[in-house]
């Protein structure tokens, strides 16, 4: 008796590109390995690194160890390296390590820092900042912490756009996460700019080129396919606001997991295309894991979707450029 195989059935899988890593994640994590590298085992990490567990335990397993605040590292380690995460610090956490007479590197991605300098060119200019960004986000607590507690004011939603009283006759000014939607904050703005029309703009839009371009990506694929899955972590700004886009853009089914383990497959039952895409903090391996977890299960086609590409590079602390031998920066 011949055994019958049913066959598979097909799936073409819309890969986003650009997608994963941009290069602030990835400058941070080389920071991290290279300090390993060039100072030995421990090097302390100040939150995580980059918000994804794959990469924060992966660095774990080579001697870096996490902590929340500096005063969590043993006295007997206090002469340890030190690293604050790419998503920025108050310049109370560097004050303090000096205090402590730590030696630190900062992994700030330069397009947070660029937020931070900004920021203190407002309050030097005499201007009431409003920061457009999602409250308790590290990146948020880093950029207010930049200015005196109580000069910045937290701007979430449009209606806390309309609700916003200023404190004084002073000028306004507004700066915005890097990791937000760029469609709710365009819309945040222009609320902001009809009830303030002086209300002084960034010079060169805060949003990160990654965020945008990875956003724009799932705009392009999410309306031709019938299931979106972003690979990112819960905690991931830019991963959740991918997953949001996706819906808007009107793929019914839009979720975010870390691992194909995670996949609840009763969600792609009967589907025949899939958009694929990753937060910036997602390693293109937790990509390829969730293809063959697919493959597995269907006959699988990848089609790649480029809606931009990627050539930003960003160097290395001073410290750390004579371990990388001629490779000075970090790129995405």
């Amino acid at each position: 008796m011949t055994e019958t195989r049913h066959a598979k059935p097909s799936l073409t899988i819309h890969l986003c590109a650009p997608r994963g890593f941009c290069a602030g994640v990835d400058r941070a994590i080389q920071i991290v390995e290279l300090a390993l590298e060039k100072y030995g085992r421990p090097v302390y990490v100040r939150h995580e690194i980059v918000h994804n567990k794959f990469v924060v335990d992966g660095l774990k397993a080579k001697g870096a160890v996490f902590v929340e605040e500096l005063e969590e590292i043993p006295s007997e380690h206090a002469s340890r390296p030190v690293i604050f995460s790419a998503h920025g610090v108050p310049k109370s956490v560097p004050a303090d390590a000096e205090a402590r007479k730590m030696f630190f590197l900062d992994a700030t991605c330069p397009l947070v820092s660029k937020v931070h300098k900004e920021a203190e060119i407002h309050f030097r200019r005499d201007r009431e900042v409003l920061l457009i960004g999602h409250a308790g986000h590290p990146e948020v607590i880093g950029t207010m912490g930049q200015l005196p507690e109580g000069t910045v004011t937290l701007i979430e939603t449009e209606d806390d756009a309309r609700a916003y009283v200023p404190k004084s006759d002073r000028p306004l000014a507004y700066i915005t996460q890097t990791t937000l939607s760029v469609d709710d904050t365009a819309g945040i703005v222009a609320v902001l700019q009809e009830r303030f029309p002086e209300i002084v703009a960034p010079h060169k839009e805060d949003i990160c080129y990654a965020t945008t371009n990875r956003q724009e990506a799932v705009k392009e694929v999410a309306p031709k396919v019938d299931a979106m899955i972003v690979v990112g972590a819960p905690n991931s700004s830019n991963s959740q606001r991918l997953r949001e886009v996706a819906e808007r853009a009107g793929c019914r089914t839009s979720v975010l997991i870390q691992r194909a383990s995670e996949i609840s497959w009763p969600d792609f039952e009967g589907i025949a295309a899939l958009g694929l895409t990753a937060g910036a903090s997602a390693p293109e391996t937790l990509v390829e894991e969730i293809i063959g977890a697919f493959a597995g299960r269907f006959d699988v086609t990848v089609e790649t979707v480029r809606t931009a590409e990627e050539t930003i590079a960003f160097n290395l602390p001073r410290e750390l450029r004579e371990a990388t031998g001629p490779a000075t920066a970090a790129t995405g």
